[in-house]
């Protein structure tokens, strides 16, 4: 069975579009990447002392369980540089794959958490995915993506569209 998940990508060393296209490219080897928002230039959050990232939103469609493609994300990152560490997690990293959202699924567990637990507190996260995905509902909030953005206080970090 066929299930649209959605992912936040961003990078902030390196050529981070280059990052950013190549992890697009690896992606189709786990389903069809059926929707990629325009490309934000956005502030860190938590570790404000780094280079500020480059993000973007994608919706794939994929066969693979959840566990399944976390895994495959988590190969994506490895092979494109990450290497996980603590200091790695709120620090400068090539590449960084939030798993968002998974049809309507909620996944409570050690490994993974979906929806993701922070996602609509995330100005970075929550403007790109409005772009692709402004009616999907937040199945804990049941709330719309366009609602969990309008609903982000005002001020704050800082996302700014690129021009294509």
């Amino acid at each position: 069975m066929i299930k649209l998940a959605y992912l936040s990508l961003g990078s902030n060393m390196g050529e981070r579009r280059v990052s950013l296209e190549r992890a697009l490219d690896r992606l189709a080897d786990f389903g069809t990447v059926a929707a990629v928002s325009s490309f934000y230039e956005t502030a860190p959050v938590e570790f404000a002392r780094q280079p500020d990232f480059l993000n973007l939103a994608v919706g794939l469609q994929t066969e693979r369980m959840p566990r399944q493609l976390l895994h495959a994300l988590l190969e994506i990152e490895r092979l494109m540089g990450r290497k996980r560490t603590h200091a790695n997690a709120r620090g400068p990293r090539p590449l960084d794959i939030d798993f968002l959202l998974f049809g309507s699924a909620v996944i409570d567990t050690p490994e993974l958490v979906i929806p993701h637990p922070r996602m609509h507190q995330r100005r970075f996260v929550l403007e790109p995915l409005a772009e692709i995905a402004p009616d999907v509902l937040h199945p804990v909030l049941k709330r719309t993506v366009r609602e969990l953005r309008d609903a982000l206080p005002p001020g704050g970090d800082w996302v700014r569209r690129l021009a294509e």
